[in-house]
């Protein structure tokens, strides 16, 4: 029998949102997950496909997250479409994922952390995570 590598933990589960501050709105305001990651990229990590998006992370209270992708318009299809087994790991500069489907086609990632103390680098993202989440959503507005 292959020896695993033990997954020790969730990080976060990501799903698609229709529009990031309602969805801050929800899972913040009303269920009292607290808004702790905003990271905004014009390229999907995995696939370089050039997606201008905002991936929204709230943290739960044992450490884990449940997150979003507001890709700013209806391309999910686009993501979808690639239907690649595994991609990566790709370098987040504190964590590696890796992506895959299950056999649901729900698209997943595993990280890990490859800084000894990522706890800094969290505690700034959280910070930051109103800005970056406003500044967004100004940016959707805009197209």
């Amino acid at each position: 029998m292959p020896s695993f590598v033990p997954i020790n933990g969730l990080h976060h589960f990501a799903y698609r949102c229709r529009d990031a501050e309602e969805t801050r709105h929800f899972y913040e305001d009303i269920l009292g997950l607290p808004l702790v990651h905003v990271i905004r990229q014009d390229r999907v990590p995995s696939t370089q496909e050039h997606c201008p998006h905002a991936h929204i992370f709230f943290r739960m209270t044992d450490g884990s997250c449940v997150a979003f992708f507001d890709l700013g318009d209806d391309a999910r299809q686009r993501l979808i479409a690639g239907r690649i087994d595994v991609l990566g790991p790709t370098d987040h500069h504190f964590i590696k994922s890796i992506y895959f489907f299950d056999p649901n086609g729900i698209r997943l990632e595993l990280t890990t952390p490859i800084l000894p103390d990522a706890h800094p680098t969290l505690e700034k993202y959280e910070l930051n995570a109103h800005d970056e989440l406003a500044a967004w959503e100004r940016e959707k507005s805009r197209r």
